[in-house]
């Protein structure tokens, strides 16, 4: 038995040879129509066709074969070589039938090797490949990114009268297309034309999506308005989500816009793929606020937004500091039970505390103290940044005690508190005539070989002197010193 090396080798060089090792028994096929194709010197050729089956005919189905699927995925690995064996043992290989299953199924599983292995062992069966079998191949080939040997198992169905069926060409365009392979995408397109294969919608879909993801959004607008004037292949809603994106994707969100109203005149119904789409598109152009607009109008159309809908537009909101409309976008995630990103919560937190922070509102206080507090009730990681910046807050709307903990929680953590930070608890405890508890800080800041500044020791030194505490003050002022600094402060009796 050839290893599957040799097979591939075989199949791609001379596919013809590959497939006379397989028991020729002509009666087995029929020839029930003709296609054509062009040769070497663009005559017309008529090849006979082996099957009948159509383009769009599938034998079998994916929810058919999901109990198979599901116990070759829960095999351990060292035993999933075996599936085939105990298939064989079985009498579960007896049909051409029979053997496209479990060649779909490993597929399916995204075991490659073992359909490979499974085909390249087709003939010790007395079995024949048929359309089906050449397809599922293709398949295979597809998922594991291996185009070259994908084409040349389509070039000799050709060759040998095999028709795909729609499925494999399907796959087939789409995975090149998904990588930016549009010249090979449209070449397959000309191959299967010279068999009598007609586009349809969701082949020319592919070709949209492939066009708008290597830039080339204009040829994709043509193709789509030459599709919308084609009776037979007409447009979907996917085919106008696919043109959208491909605008979005270079800063054209307007037109996509464009796009979505005649899609709707046509009375096209939109998609939450189509949607988040434009919440991307809007975000990325730095105009969120259009993202509300389009949140309305999935909403309106009875569209439910999902979780992507809602992070993308959160996202954008907080990248351009439209920190109040995130706020309300993040309570109405909460709201419908959907989690918000540990990240976009520091971030809003950290936009939130930076407004009051500049503009000393009282309702903006209280959004970020309420976002704090839901926070640490929740569990939240806070980064240090964010507590820096929740500290300050704290300090300056007069909750000097939290502030205080906060800090503490911070050092012990392992933060490095910006010097703001500690300056504006020290002084604001100081104030409060707590400088004890200021001179608690400066020793978990000590413990955690953090330095403080000149200028937090002159504070905690001005503070202790003010409350009457001298050995304390000189005590600051000895380890100051000690650290290398002189504070301008001096303990006085």
């Amino acid at each position: 038995m050839p290893s599957i090396h040799v097979f591939n080798s075989i199949l791609v060089t001379n596919p013809i040879c590959f497939y006379k090792t397989f028991k020729t028994n002509k009666t087995h096929h029929h020839v029930s129509s003709s296609s054509y194709a062009l040769n070497s010197k663009n005559n017309i050729t008529e090849i006979p066709i082996k099957e009948s089956h159509d383009f769009y005919e599938k034998p079998t189905t994916q929810l058919s074969l999901k109990p198979l699927v599901d116990e070759i995925k829960g095999l351990p690995f060292k035993e999933k070589h075996q599936i085939i064996t105990v298939q064989k043992l079985n009498g579960d290989l007896g049909t051409i039938f029979e053997f496209n299953e479990l060649l779909l199924a490993l597929v399916i599983a995204e075991e490659p090797y073992l359909a490979l292995k499974l085909f390249d062992e087709m003939s010790s069966y007395g079995l024949e490949p048929d359309s089906w079998t050449f397809s599922v191949i293709i398949r295979c080939y597809c998922e594991n990114n291996d185009f070259d040997e994908a084409e040349s198992v389509l070039r000799y169905m050709l060759d040998n009268g095999f028709v795909p069926n729609f499925s494999a060409v399907n796959i087939l365009m789409n995975s090149l297309c998904k990588k930016g392979k549009l010249q090979r995408a449209f070449g397959v397109l000309d191959l299967m034309g010279g068999i009598g294969f007609k586009p349809t919608v969701q082949i020319y879909n592919c070709l949209l999506k492939g066009l708008c993801y290597v830039g080339r959004v204009e040829e994709a607008f043509d193709m789509l308005m030459r599709m919308k004037k084609d009776s037979i292949v007409g447009v979907d809603m996917y085919s106008y989500t696919a043109v959208m994106g491909g605008f979005c994707k270079v800063g054209r969100s307007d037109e996509a816009m464009e796009l979505l109203n005649e899609a709707l005149e046509m009375s096209l119904s939109p998609n939450v793929v189509t949607f988040n789409t434009l919440f991307n598109g809007f975000c990325v152009e730095g105009r969120p606020l259009e993202g509300i607009k389009i949140l309305k109008m999935m909403k309106e159309r009875d569209c439910q937004p999902d979780y992507i809908s809602y992070s993308t537009l959160l996202h954008g909101l907080l990248k351009w500091r439209k920190t109040k409309t995130a706020l309300r976008i993040c309570n109405e995630m909460l709201e419908i039970g959907l989690n918000v990103d540990k990240k976009m919560m520091n971030s809003l937190l950290r936009g939130l505390c930076r407004r009051f922070c500049r503009g000393r509102k009282e309702d903006l206080f209280r959004d970020a103290y309420q976002l704090f507090e839901k926070m640490k009730n929740d569990g939240n990681v806070f980064e240090s940044s964010t507590y820096d910046l929740v500290i300050q807050t704290l300090c300056i709307g007069k909750k000097i005690d939290e502030a205080s903990v906060s800090l503490q929680t911070m050092i012990r953590m392992g933060f490095s508190p910006q010097i703001i930070t500690l300056n504006g608890v020290i002084q604001a405890l100081c104030v409060e005539g707590k400088a004890n508890e200021a001179l608690f800080v400066l020793v978990l800041l000590n413990e955690g070989g953090i330095v403080p500044s000149r200028g937090s020791y002159n504070l905690l030194i001005d503070g202790l002197n003010k409350h009457g505490n001298f050995i304390g003050a000189c005590n600051v002022y000895g380890a100051a010193v000690k650290r290398g600094l002189i504070p301008s402060k001096k303990p006085q009796q």
